[in-house]
């Protein structure tokens, strides 16, 4: 499938795809030829615990006190692998070129190639023992910023149409993004902020009484409550939609478990009131994320035209940059 990229003139058949976000690390283990995870570590030690330990140590060298983070990771998922990881290049992506990443890097602007073309990726100095680190970084628009997308974005290209019309690509999460991609260029994009204003509405709001954390989404009742969500953010204000969740329960005895995909499905409706009409929609996403936003789709009537897992776009993104690497 994948070819081994050459790197100095040696075929590089390994390479460590690190996704290091805010609240979360994931280091894994990549054969180049085909993408597949040969071993990974995960820890809930993201960006800015890093970032706040650095800081309450003192240490002046900040580069260096990331970068021993990262040997360690290496070492666990060296011994979990039982092969020696020396001189592996490093790929990362995520926050660790943000202000409170391992070196921050300017966000670069749009519009970028879907081969990686207009995107920085910087090679960053460490101790002689410690394997080769890449960061990449992030992008902007004139009103909005990514850091970690713009790399699954181009681990997608694989599933879009080669022609001069529009396509989008959604890339749900905390901050979901919608991006346009038009001529194999990356032209626009918008952040919605899906994912953390539910987690503040079912966890910090009035509504939180109301909402119970209910992962059967096979239920059909809990189905049929995430697609009446849907539909009231079509035709319904937000503000006011929103306050359904706590009379749901109050007027209707609705259980929390069904309010809580009541609630998902209503602000999933209401990102997705802005896909232009008649556009190719493309999803990029892990499974759960997937089976809500498919859902979310098939009601409003929208076809799917291509879909992909959101941690095989970015290890295939961060293969891409990689590559592009004298």
């Amino acid at each position: 499938m994948k070819m081994a990229v050459s790197r100095n003139g040696r075929a590089m058949e390994l390479f460590l795809s690190c996704d290091w976000g805010t609240t979360a690390f994931r280091l894994r283990l990549v054969r180049a030829e085909d993408l597949s995870v040969l071993a990974e570590v995960t820890q809930g030690s993201g960006i800015a615990e890093t970032y706040s330990r650095w800081i309450d140590q003192g240490s002046p060298q900040r580069q260096l006190f990331y970068a021993s983070i990262l040997k360690e990771r290496i070492g666990e998922l060296g011994q979990q692998s039982g092969l020696s990881l020396t001189g592996i290049p490093v790929i990362l992506s995520g926050m660790a070129s943000s202000s409170i990443g391992m070196k921050e890097l300017p966000y670069q602007k749009l519009p970028f190639g879907l081969d990686g073309a207009g995107l920085l990726v910087e090679k960053l100095a460490a101790d002689n023992d410690m394997n080769p680190l890449f960061v990449i970084s992030g992008v902007q628009s004139e009103t909005d910023v990514m850091r970690g997308e713009e790399t699954k974005i181009l681990g997608c290209s694989s599933m879009l149409a080669n022609d001069d019309q529009e396509q989008l690509i959604i890339l749900p999460g905390t901050h979901s993004k919608h991006v346009i991609v038009k001529q194999q260029q990356v032209i626009e994009f918008k952040t919605y902020m899906t994912g953390e204003f539910f987690k503040l509405l079912s966890t910090h709001s009035i509504l939180s009484a109301s909402v119970a954390e209910e992962t059967d989404f096979d239920e059909p009742a809990n189905q049929a409550r995430f697609c009446a969500g849907i539909r009231a953010a079509q035709e319904s204000g937000l503000l006011h939609a929103a306050f359904r969740v706590r009379t749901n329960q109050l007027l209707e005895s609705v259980p929390g478990t069904e309010n809580f995909y009541y609630l998902s499905g209503l602000l999933i409706g209401s990102e997705l009131k802005d896909i232009p009409p008649g556009i190719a929609v493309h999803l990029a996403a892990g499974w759960t994320h997937s089976t809500l936003y498919q859902t979310a789709l098939s009601e409003l009537g929208v076809m799917v035209r291509g879909a992909m897992d959101a941690d095989a776009a970015l290890i295939a993104g961060q293969y891409m940059m990689l590559s592009r690497q004298d």
